[in-house]
Protein backbone atom coordinates (compact mmCIF):
# COMPACT_ATOMS: atom_id res chain seq x y z
CA UNK A 1 0.00 0.00 0.00
CA UNK A 2 1.11 3.53 -0.73
CA UNK A 3 1.91 5.79 2.19
CA UNK A 4 -0.69 8.59 2.33
CA UNK A 5 0.52 12.07 1.43
CA UNK A 6 1.02 14.29 4.46
CA UNK A 7 0.55 17.47 2.43
CA UNK A 8 -1.56 18.14 -0.65
CA UNK A 9 -2.58 21.27 -2.58
CA UNK A 10 -5.93 22.25 -4.01
CA UNK A 11 -6.15 22.93 -7.76
CA UNK A 12 -6.43 26.67 -7.02
CA UNK A 13 -3.32 26.57 -4.84
CA UNK A 14 -1.43 24.68 -7.55
CA UNK A 15 -2.35 27.41 -10.05
CA UNK A 16 -0.98 30.08 -7.70
CA UNK A 17 2.17 28.08 -7.03
CA UNK A 18 2.76 27.90 -10.78
CA UNK A 19 2.22 31.67 -11.14
CA UNK A 20 4.58 32.42 -8.27
CA UNK A 21 7.22 30.02 -9.65
CA UNK A 22 7.06 31.79 -13.03
CA UNK A 23 7.65 35.11 -11.26
CA UNK A 24 10.13 34.10 -8.52
CA UNK A 25 11.68 30.78 -9.57
CA UNK A 26 11.76 27.65 -7.37
CA UNK A 27 9.69 27.95 -4.20
CA UNK A 28 9.63 26.53 -0.69
CA UNK A 29 6.78 26.41 1.83
CA UNK A 30 7.14 26.49 5.60
CA UNK A 31 4.16 26.12 7.90
CA UNK A 32 4.27 29.07 10.25
CA UNK A 33 4.10 28.20 13.92
CA UNK A 34 1.89 31.10 14.92
CA UNK A 35 4.27 34.04 15.19
CA UNK A 36 3.64 37.21 13.20
CA UNK A 37 1.42 35.80 10.45
CA UNK A 38 -0.62 33.38 12.51
CA UNK A 39 -0.39 29.79 11.40
CA UNK A 40 -0.32 30.32 7.65
CA UNK A 41 1.73 28.32 5.18
CA UNK A 42 4.45 30.74 4.15
CA UNK A 43 5.80 30.72 0.58
CA UNK A 44 9.39 31.82 -0.12
CA UNK A 45 11.85 31.68 -2.99
CA UNK A 46 14.11 28.68 -2.36
CA UNK A 47 17.26 29.87 -0.62
CA UNK A 48 15.59 32.81 1.13
CA UNK A 49 14.30 30.72 4.03
CA UNK A 50 16.80 28.45 5.69
CA UNK A 51 15.47 25.11 6.86
CA UNK A 52 17.37 23.39 9.60
CA UNK A 53 17.68 20.15 11.52
CA UNK A 54 14.59 21.09 13.52
CA UNK A 55 12.41 21.17 10.37
CA UNK A 56 10.55 18.21 8.86
CA UNK A 57 9.75 17.96 5.16
CA UNK A 58 6.19 16.68 4.78
CA UNK A 59 6.35 16.43 0.99
CA UNK A 60 6.09 18.65 -2.06
CA UNK A 61 3.24 20.64 -3.56
CA UNK A 62 3.55 21.83 -7.14
CA UNK A 63 7.23 20.88 -7.03
CA UNK A 64 7.87 23.06 -3.96
CA UNK A 65 9.07 21.34 -0.76
CA UNK A 66 6.81 21.84 2.27
CA UNK A 67 8.32 21.99 5.78
CA UNK A 68 7.27 22.59 9.36
CA UNK A 69 9.15 22.61 12.63
CA UNK A 70 9.61 19.24 14.35
CA UNK A 71 7.71 20.32 17.53
CA UNK A 72 4.78 21.49 15.41
CA UNK A 73 4.94 18.26 13.36
CA UNK A 74 4.63 16.25 16.59
CA UNK A 75 1.34 18.02 17.21
CA UNK A 76 0.05 17.72 13.61
CA UNK A 77 1.47 14.32 12.56
CA UNK A 78 -1.97 12.69 12.72
CA UNK A 79 -3.32 15.18 10.19
CA UNK A 80 -3.24 15.41 6.40
CA UNK A 81 -2.78 19.03 5.36
CA UNK A 82 -4.18 20.56 2.19
CA UNK A 83 -2.84 23.93 1.11
CA UNK A 84 -5.59 26.06 -0.42
CA UNK A 85 -5.81 29.67 -1.51
CA UNK A 86 -8.52 32.24 -0.85
CA UNK A 87 -8.96 35.95 -1.56
CA UNK A 88 -7.47 38.15 1.11
CA UNK A 89 -4.26 39.56 2.41
CA UNK A 90 -1.42 37.04 2.48
CA UNK A 91 1.27 36.76 5.09
CA UNK A 92 3.58 39.75 5.43
CA UNK A 93 6.64 37.75 4.34
CA UNK A 94 4.92 35.24 2.06
CA UNK A 95 5.17 35.71 -1.72
CA UNK A 96 1.42 35.67 -2.33
CA UNK A 97 0.95 38.62 0.06
CA UNK A 98 0.93 41.38 -2.58
CA UNK A 99 -1.22 39.33 -4.98
CA UNK A 100 -4.57 39.73 -3.17
CA UNK A 101 -4.71 36.08 -2.08
CA UNK A 102 -3.47 34.06 0.85
CA UNK A 103 -2.55 30.44 1.32
CA UNK A 104 -4.28 28.59 4.14
CA UNK A 105 -4.38 25.08 5.54
CA UNK A 106 -7.35 22.76 5.50
CA UNK A 107 -6.89 19.49 7.33
CA UNK A 108 -8.34 16.12 8.15
CA UNK A 109 -7.31 13.43 10.59
CA UNK A 110 -5.69 10.34 9.10
CA UNK A 111 -7.69 7.14 9.46
CA UNK A 112 -6.29 4.49 11.80
CA UNK A 113 -5.13 2.48 8.77
CA UNK A 114 -3.40 5.51 7.23
CA UNK A 115 -1.73 6.26 10.56
CA UNK A 116 -0.39 2.68 10.74
CA UNK A 117 0.97 3.04 7.17
CA UNK A 118 2.71 6.29 8.07
CA UNK A 119 4.18 4.77 11.23
CA UNK A 120 5.41 1.70 9.32
CA UNK A 121 7.11 4.03 6.83
CA UNK A 122 8.74 6.05 9.64
CA UNK A 123 6.70 9.14 8.74
CA UNK A 124 4.76 9.61 11.98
Amino acid sequence: MAVPAQVLASPAALEWIERLQAKHGPLLFHQSGGCCDGSSPMCFPQGEFLVGDSDVQLGEIGGAPFYMSRPQFEYWKHTQLTVDVVPGRGGMFSLEGPEGVRFLIRSRMFTEEEQRELEAAGRA
